[in-house]
């Protein structure tokens, strides 16, 4: 079902050729948003075809035209892989006049596109991945990281816990890129707040059985077991942890790459009591209620921070069309940097020069069963860091773009 899904979704592409950008008009017929996700693998649920219809939905309220020209959306699967990525977005931007691609999630994607995206005079709005790299030493004048970061997940996860008196760690790491790049962010917060790390523990990416790791991390006493890792893998962690009674007891656990998704999928019984944090929960106020009401009845399933982040930069590209007059890249940009970021995931948001969006964060406990009230009554807001606070700030950012400027 899948792949058929993956086919149908591709089938949306467009054939026909568009003409070159011009400044102060749209090119060609339409203004075009690709939609390049992952719609078949590990990360699908927390992405996929819930991106697309975020997208969609922020085009329906938008109006459906800009500058007197019909917006369309296109989507693909890029199967987690760089090289299907590159290629359906080189096709996009040479051959089917996409003026912005959005999602992206996996960071060799995102930095793949951005960069081609650069090459091309386009736009990559990077809704999907956590990499600060896309922000940072190779950032773009192209680019926007749009919802979250591994520096602001690790800052909104552990401050708050380390200041609430949380002072011994233990790191249960996915041996690849954004596991140590957790271990880097997520131990000078616990330093500097008077903890220390009991310990650490790495394992190969999808692995079956994290048993062995989680007891390591359980005998250590450690107040908090942080899990630096994704998809199954995070996944199975919990799993185990709730089967050994982790998450009964007096230790806390909290998952850095996890979702209100991946929570329903879990269960309230098996992930209560467990911390992570968001850029969005859709329970958090009237507008991001009627949002998600929205969202479920076309998707059968609550929106999580990464796809609310699709209709925010979506909205935030055509409102800054729009205001350029032209959909060419550089002045499109100038907008969206001009312009502050407001809608129902993000209030008085701004995108820097490094492309890093500025938004508040909020750690989130899971419920437990007798907490909630429904199917996606899942977690409660702990505490929200602001913008300012969760991300880093831009005189510490090795981006070419702003090194050296305050």
């Amino acid at each position: 079902m899948r792949a058929l899904r993956s086919a149908l979704l591709a089938g949306l592409l467009s054939l026909a050729p568009a003409a070159g950008h011009a400044e102060g008009a749209v090119s060609g017929d339409r203004v075009k948003i690709g939609v390049l996700a992952d719609m078949s693998t590990a990360m699908a649920d927390n992405y996929g075809t819930g991106s697309v219809t975020a997208a969609r939905l922020a085009v329906e309220d938008f109006g459906a035209t800009v500058l007197g020209k019909p917006i369309e959306i296109v989507s693909a699967d890029h199967q987690s892989r760089p090289d299907v990525a590159s290629s359906l977005a080189r096709r996009w931007y040479d051959v089917e006049g996409v003026d912005m691609i959005t999602d992206l999630d996996n960071s060799a994607i995102s930095l793949g596109v951005q960069a081609l995206a650069r090459e091309k005079g386009r736009l990559a709005l990077i809704t999907g991945s956590g990499s600060t790299v896309i922000t940072g030493a190779q950032c773009s004048a192209n680019g926007a990281l749009w919802v979250i970061d591994t520096f602001a997940l690790a800052r909104t996860i552990a401050k708050p816990l380390v200041e609430s008196g949380e002072k011994s760690w233990f790191y249960v790491v996915a041996d690849i890129t954004l596991g140590k790049s957790f271990v880097a962010d997520v131990t000078p917060v616990v330093t500097k707040g008077g903890g220390k790390v009991a310990g650490q523990v790495f394992h190969p990416l999808l692995s079956p059985d994290l048993s062995s790791q989680i007891l390591q991390a359980q005998a250590s006493g450690a107040g908090v077991i942080a899990l630096f890792n994704v998809g199954g893998d995070a996944i199975n962690a919990v799993k185990q942890a709730s089967e050994f009674g982790v998450l009964g007891g007096k230790q806390k656990l909290a998952g850095f790459y996890m979702t209100a998704v991946d929570v329903h999928a879990l269960g309230l019984k098996v992930a209560g009591g467990l911390y992570l944090s968001e850029a969005f929960y859709w329970d958090q106020d009237e507008a991001s209620r009627a949002f998600a009401k929205r969202f479920y009845d076309r998707q059968r399933a609550m929106p999580n921070s990464y796809q609310a982040g699709v209709y925010s930069a979506v909205t935030h590209y055509l409102k800054a069309v729009k205001a350029a007059g032209t959909d060419s890249a550089e002045p499109v940009m100038a907008k969206m940097r001009e312009m502050p970021i407001e809608d129902f995931m993000t209030k008085a948001g701004r995108l820097r020069p490094d492309g890093r969006v500025i938004r508040d964060v909020s750690l989130f406990r899971v419920k437990r069963p007798e907490e909630s009230k429904g199917e996606w009554d899942v977690m409660e807001r702990v505490a929200t860091l602001s913008g300012d606070d969760a991300f880093r700030p831009i005189e510490e950012s090795d981006c070419p773009l702003v090194r050296g400027k305050p």
